[in-house]
């Protein structure tokens, strides 16, 4: 899905991007709409930030079109458009102090001095800053810094607020603590923003709708909820979180091969015995006594993870992902019991057979294992 039906007031139209001979964006056609948390999500090359940077005015593409409101921008410069960008390097002006960084766009727009004192210290008290009007920015430390680059992107009232992975510099508690913060100010000022990210965490936690990239298209679009739950081919099952991928047949509505057993799903609309990826989360999968499961396997490795147990199961030469609070040590038969609404089936595609086995994950820690073995001799 590659478009949303929508009175979008920012569109991407069958846009393509090539650089030299690589192709960056392939005829990427997107929707956002006004007031909403649109997250770009993939991993590093998949397009997500040539993608901003074209909402931005910094890129123009090959061919295609952006429009706002209707109108094409695409010969619109970046300076012109109702749109600004918090970049992850936060391009900060060191020579200026807090309250000049904020009140310099507002100075470029020739406001008034009251105007911009006013603005500048409800920017300042928005992102937590109140009082820091003439520290130096070197003073300051990275979250801070980061909310000053908020400040001023927010100061000049843009319609749509770009922001290329903000939180990447900072430290684990602080991200979370500023996912929470921006997630707040996005609902408080009632504006767009258009969030890039390759962290499946943030995007789910912080998102109205994520947009899930790989290879320079859009994989699929849809709340957390959907991306999570209903993922549309086995590289967003894979890329959103930990997910077991199995070759399946769809038997009949309702009714799915895999791991040779036959299983109660709730998917229908398939062929008859047509081939298609099973995906089970590791999260949804019960573990049994050996005679009670639908499943069983011997365990291959356990990883604690402080609320659960990581645990790898060898089913017939497939290696499953299992998390459970139960402690399964290795060498272990054990059953595995999976509930019809723990299976989502999805089509055959071309990222059918490359996710979803753990046999790699066992092997790096068997060697890592070996290794720390010969080191002690």
């Amino acid at each position: 899905m590659n478009k949303r039906e929508s009175g979008a007031f920012l569109r991407l139209q069958n846009i393509s991007v090539k650089f030299d001979d690589d192709t960056i964006l392939d005829n990427l056609s997107l929707d956002i709409n006004e007031k909403e948390f649109v997250t770009l999500l993939g991993p590093s090359g998949c397009g997500k930030t040539t993608t901003l940077r074209i909402l931005g005015g910094f890129v123009t593409p090959n061919c295609g079109d952006v429009l706002f409101e209707g109108k094409r921008i695409n010969d619109v410069p970046s300076h012109e458009r109702q749109i600004n960008t918090v970049f992850q390097k936060y391009a900060l002006f060191t020579h200026l102090n807090v309250y000049e960084n904020v009140a310099f766009g507002l100075r470029v727009q020739k406001k008034s001095e009251k105007e911009i004192q006013e603005t500048v210290h409800e920017m300042l008290e928005l992102v937590n800053l109140k009082g820091f009007d003439r520290r130096n920015i070197n003073s300051l430390s990275g979250g801070q810094q980061q909310r000053v680059a908020i400040a001023r992107a927010l100061a000049v009232k843009p319609r749509v607020l770009l922001l290329d992975e903000p939180l990447g510099a900072l430290d684990l508690k602080l991200r979370k603590d500023m996912q929470n913060e921006l997630k707040g100010i996005q609902q408080r000022l009632g504006i767009t923003f258009v969030y890039v990210t390759h962290d499946q965490e943030e995007a789910l936690s912080m998102s109205d709708t994520v947009v899930v990239m790989d290879s320079g298209k859009i994989q699929q679009i849809g709340t957390p909820l959907d991306i999570y739950n209903e993922p549309e081919n086995a590289f967003v099952a894979d890329f959103i979180g930990e997910s077991n991928i199995i070759d399946g047949i769809m038997l009949e509505d309702f009714k799915v091969s895999m791991a040779g057993k036959t299983f109660d799903c709730l998917d229908k609309g398939f062929a008859k015995n047509e081939p298609v990826d099973v995906v089970v989360r590791p999260e949804d999968v019960d573990v049994v006594p050996v005679e009670k499961g639908m499943l069983s396997g011997e365990v291959t490795s356990v990883t604690f993870k402080g609320v659960h147990f990581e645990i790898i199961v060898d089913i017939n030469g497939f290696k499953w992902m299992i998390q459970t609070t139960d402690f399964e040590p290795v060498g272990a038969k054990i059953g595995l019991y999976i509930e019809p609404d723990a299976i989502h089936i999805m089509k055959k595609s071309e990222y059918s057979g490359m996710f979803g086995d753990y046999s790699s994950f066992s092997d790096e820690l068997e060697k890592l294992s070996e290794n720390i073995e010969d080191e002690d001799e």
